[in-house]
């Protein structure tokens, strides 16, 4: 009889064991998928900051053409005109480059759902113990 329980021990042990192995490959499988995810959001990121980065040289580029017409032809509609399209794309420059540096935050990019996820995995497994 005690040769039995000793069997059924070993046999726990084992599945326990097997169980955690592939409780942690299951883990790595959600990393990657996690990770993944958080690098397309990197990559619209980018987008938007390479986005913002093109109207604001856009609207540097307007705004010094409005300050010459301004000062070379100072009261002329023309280069105010210019003025007031330049400020509006450079307000909308800054929109694109704030949105995107702040979906780049270390924040926005950290696995969280695989921490939380493993975190409830070592609370399981040290019941289990």
């Amino acid at each position: 009889m005690m040769q039995t329980e000793d069997r059924s021990l070993k046999d726990l042990l084992g599945d326990l064991s097997g169980n955690i192995t592939t409780l942690f490959r299951k883990e790595i499988q959600l990393a990657r998928a996690e990770t993944s995810e958080k690098i397309s959001q990197v990559g619209y990121a980018i987008g938007s900051i390479a986005g913002g980065a093109i109207l604001a040289l856009a609207a540097l580029i307007v705004l010094l053409q409005a300050l010459v017409i301004g000062l070379t032809a100072a009261g002329i509609p023309a280069g105010w005109s210019s003025l007031i399209v330049g400020v509006v794309v450079a307000a909308i420059a800054y929109g694109l480059i704030h949105k995107g540096t702040s979906d780049l935050k270390a924040s926005n990019l950290a696995p969280n759902r695989t921490m939380d996820s493993i975190k409830r995995d070592a609370h399981v497994a040290k019941e289990q113990m």
